[in-house]
């Protein structure tokens, strides 16, 4: 007679104050009680943003008719998960007088809070909770981690347009309306975080390769790892084999990052590195969290916000892929700022440029929610029981115009989300869409989000 033994969906494997979340197995059930049944996933949410807006022709659909089968250039990454993605045309954003002078203020922090700063107090923060803070108060109890913020780009701008504070600039996620919160920037920092030192208080390892006493820790875990699967399964000794995998990945890809920026910190120096001939190119110069190869680098933090999901170690994220204080992308092969180049005054070669650098950051959520796509969960995957949105709190760089956001959402919310679509006219704003998303990820509310006024219901599911 066989038995079966449900696993505690917190169980985790642990060695040497080092304790590793797992992904949902079939004998476990999530870290919430659940009624009688079958066990169903939670929903995640996910947002992931870039400044300055979009070249429209570039970005929006011809018709709603030739969504799936062919996407816009802009969205050409995406093809692949067209069918799990709904794009709306018509989400206006908040009117922003009077700040009329502020317009990179408030791109970011208007985005997920749909609110605008207080005017009579512009020198310090006071806007409004965001949406990610809002789900996180209700789900985050249940996991690890209440939410997870991250940033490519130090949150350090310096500017006060319309008096405004330069924390508006940087953040997007606010914990109340007078306290942004910090996203992280180092992977490494991430990836300890995800691994959850127990013991470790407050104090943070300092930035850096993993030393021999981590790695020892951290393959005494995975040992573990090898005790539990003899009692699982077939199913789920696949699944754990899979994750396993997916960490040393990660960590694989965070080392050889570190690695060469080692490297190439020498080659700066002028001390010559081992295992390289004379005739080799130097190593690229890898900065942290502004490198020249960005998209190695915004893929691995992709891969982080992946594993915190899969693991259930946090159910909503931000990620914001860039600030609008002058970034470049060199590896696009031009070296103009994004910001410079959103000023384009119609000028092709200048708007093909923001065209290139629109394309790269939709390419690097494709990224993301593809991989989200190929892993199972219960049923279906996890890119089933997510709600990702990308998008941006400009329309149109060159105008500064916020008439019609760009917005992408993926994922099927549950099945509460009806995706593969494309519609237009919908002529709500920002703070519509997030409480419909909300609403979508079951989150209760007592007031709508900033200044929506309705649910767009044509984005969901019928019941």
């Amino acid at each position: 007679m066989i038995t079966n033994h449900l696993m505690n969906r917190r169980t985790c494997l642990k060695g040497l104050g080092v304790a590793l979340a797992l992904p949902l197995l079939e004998t476990m059930g999530w870290a919430e009680s659940l009624k009688a049944g079958a066990y169903k996933p939670p929903i995640r949410m996910g947002f992931m943003y870039m400044p300055h807006g979009v070249i429209m022709d570039q970005f929006w659909p011809k018709n709603p008719a030739d969504f799936l089968k062919s996407p816009p250039p802009a969205l050409a990454s995406l093809k692949p998960v067209m069918d799990y993605c709904l794009m709306m045309k018509g989400i206006s954003g908040i009117p922003i007088a009077p700040f009329n002078g502020a317009p990179h203020a408030l791109e970011l922090s208007t985005w997920l809070t749909a609110t605008l700063p207080d005017a009579n107090l512009r020198n310090k923060i006071n806007i409004a909770i965001s949406a990610d803070q809002i789900v996180a108060n209700y789900v985050g109890a249940m996991t690890s981690l209440p939410s997870l913020e991250l940033a490519t780009m130090p949150q350090t701008h310096k500017e006060n347009q319309e008096g405004l504070n330069e924390g508006y600039y940087s953040h997007c996620s606010f914990r109340s309306p007078t306290q942004a919160v910090p996203a992280e920037t180092n992977p490494r920092n991430v990836l300890n975080r995800l691994f959850n030192k127990v013991g470790s208080g407050s104090k943070t390892r300092k930035s850096g390769a993993m030393d021999k006493l981590d790695r020892s820790m951290l393959d005494l875990v995975l040992g573990g790892a090898k005790d539990l699967r003899r009692t699982l399964p077939q199913m789920d000794q696949h699944k754990l084999d899979e994750y396993l995998d997916s960490v040393r990945c990660v960590e694989r890809r965070i080392a050889a990052i570190e690695y060469r920026q080692k490297e190439a910190a020498l080659e700066k120096a002028g001390v010559s590195t081992s295992k390289r001939n004379a005739s080799d190119s130097p190593p690229i110069e890898v900065k942290i969290p502004e490198g020249d190869k960005r998209s190695e680098y915004m893929q691995v933090m992709c891969d982080l916000n992946v594993l915190a999901f899969q693991t259930d170690t946090t159910r909503v994220s931000t990620y914001i892929g860039s600030t609008p204080n002058g970034v470049s992308y060199p590896e696009l092969g031009f070296t103009d700022t994004h910001h410079s180049t959103t000023h384009h005054n119609n000028e092709k070669v200048k708007s093909d440029k923001v065209a290139a650098i629109t394309a790269f950051n939709i390419a690097q959520f494709a990224y993301m929610v593809k991989k989200m796509h190929s892993l199972r969960e219960g049923d279906g995957t996890l890119l089933d029981n997510c709600i990702m949105m990308w998008g941006s709190g400009l329309e149109d760089g060159n105008r500064h115009s916020r008439e019609n956001l760009p917005f992408i959402i993926a994922g099927k919310g549950g099945g509460s989300l009806n995706t593969g679509r494309f519609l237009t006219d919908i002529k709500g704003n920002q703070g519509d869409l997030l409480t419909t998303l909300l609403d979508c990820a079951g989150v209760p509310l007592d007031r709508p989000i900033g200044i929506a006024t309705k649910k767009i219901t044509q984005m969901q599911a019928s019941a």
